[in-house]
């Protein structure tokens, strides 16, 4: 048996062995149904309760979100007798719960998954996994000492196209990759997300329970309840859009962690209040030999790419791919280079249906055999290091090295300060 092999059947005994202790897991074939609680759903939430809600096998039982206005639209689209909550501590006490979908703000993700793990609870947490490297590294610990079903909303997992591509890519057809790229393009001058001054909340937003564990700060209508996505405390497009991509591609390359990563950007157009950003570019170097691009254009909204989300440029030809589709571009030839061999010019197209919803599926479906789902934790926390990193360099000015062993920055060594913050209390990394 490889090593690879004798490792996932031994996680595969330690899940089966979770489940005899805990009596939570569902056998394939049964009547029983999956109960689900939902924490955060708002935006992303209420997309993956309305994915959720046509699986026969799942009765959702309870919501909770710090906005009120939120819980009871969603309550009515459910129906029935569905609890609601304002304070997640109190739905996860439920002890008729098999499991939580997370889709709060990034900050809180490590938090509420460590508790629910803690809890019994199996998971679907939303992308990115934690907004600090040290948390992701506690998620998957808190997955694994309580034997968890973690599954990490990079959606992308869960395609039919992809891996597809990835045996191509494998097998050669495209030649050595050298580069690959990927972008997060809108156009958001002249105003972005605005400069509106600080006030009082909406009515129904418990803005403290918001904030949760990063630092006391008066409410702001450019962070919540949704833009919080251009605020460094709380996200950042490189993880929020950069994550998919970034996933996708490490996926196609069979690489785990960079070994360097330099990042650099400003706020160079949009005048608003945000604090990452509008203008960025983050180059990974792979242990295999390739960099790989993320960029993040918010002043420009043209396409960077010929075609799709991602581009891989190898020595015999171009993959140029999304969620639903891939055309390989052969390759020609080029100063000294020779004319032969190249890759076959072809287009691939998805047969999928929504992946959020084969996503979900997919989590629901391990939540009953126990067995290791797409977009495992393990798998999202190795990505989303990828987009922290990229967040250190910008803040450091200056290139990471990077240990992907011991999880630390060889240089500069300044830069470990960024793998986690002091939380607010009373909350504590579990």
């Amino acid at each position: 048996m490889s090593t690879m092999s004798r490792r996932r059947f031994v996680e595969a005994g330690a899940l089966a062995a979770g489940v005899a202790a805990t009596g939570v897991g569902r056998a394939q074939g049964t009547d029983d149904r999956l109960r689900l609680g939902f924490i955060g759903v708002g935006n992303r939430g209420s997309q993956l309760l309305a994915a959720t809600l046509p699986n026969q096998d799942v009765e959702v039982v309870a919501l909770c979100d710090v906005y009120e206005p939120y819980v009871k639209q969603q309550a009515a689209k459910v129906g029935g007798t569905v609890a609601t909550y304002s304070d997640f501590r109190e739905l996860l006490k439920r002890d008729d719960l098999h499991g939580v979908v997370i889709a709060t703000p990034d900050h809180w993700h490590a938090i509420q998954t460590i508790m629910a793990c803690d809890a019994g609870k199996d998971v679907y947490v939303e992308k990115p996994l934690c907004i600090t490297i040290r948390e992701g590294r506690r998620m998957v610990e808190a997955a694994r000492r309580n034997q968890r079903i973690v599954q990490v909303g990079t959606h992308r997992r869960s395609s039919t196209l992809l891996p597809q591509l990835r045996e191509l890519i494998r097998g050669g057809t495209i030649g050595k990759v050298t580069v690959a790229r990927c972008y997060r393009i809108s156009n958001m001058f002249p105003d972005g997300i605005g400069r509106a001054e600080d006030g009082d909340p909406p009515e129904g937003l418990d803005w403290d329970m918001w904030l949760g564990p990063r630092a006391e700060r008066p409410f702001n209508p450019t962070i919540a309840p949704y833009k919080f996505r251009w605020h460094s405390a709380y996200s950042s497009q490189v993880a929020n859009w950069g994550i998919h991509y970034l996933d996708a591609i490490r996926w196609m390359l069979d690489e785990q962690a960079p070994k360097s990563v330099v990042a650099l950007g400003g706020r160079f157009a949009v005048n608003d209040r945000r604090d990452i950003p509008d203008t960025m570019e983050a180059v990974f170097e792979l242990p295999s030999g390739c960099l790989l691009v993320f960029g993040q254009y918010e002043a420009s909204n043209n396409p960077a790419l010929r075609s799709g989300e991602m581009e891989l440029r190898g020595t015999l030809g171009t993959v140029y791919a999304s969620e639903r589709s891939f055309e390989v571009v052969p390759e020609r030839a080029g100063q000294f280079g020779k004319p032969e061999p190249v890759a076959e010019a072809r287009t691939v197209k998805a047969s999928d249906g929504d992946l959020t919803a084969l996503h979900i599926r997919n989590f629901l479906d391990c939540m009953k055999t126990r067995e290791t789902p797409n977009a495992d934790v393990e798998i999202g926390h190795r990505s989303t290091t990828f987009s922290l990193l990229a967040n250190i360099s910008l803040a450091e000015k200056a290139r990471i090295e990077w240990d992907a062993v011991r999880e630390r920055i060889l240089s500069p060594e300044s830069a470990n300060r960024h793998l986690h913050y002091e939380y607010r209390a009373p909350w504590k990394l579990g």
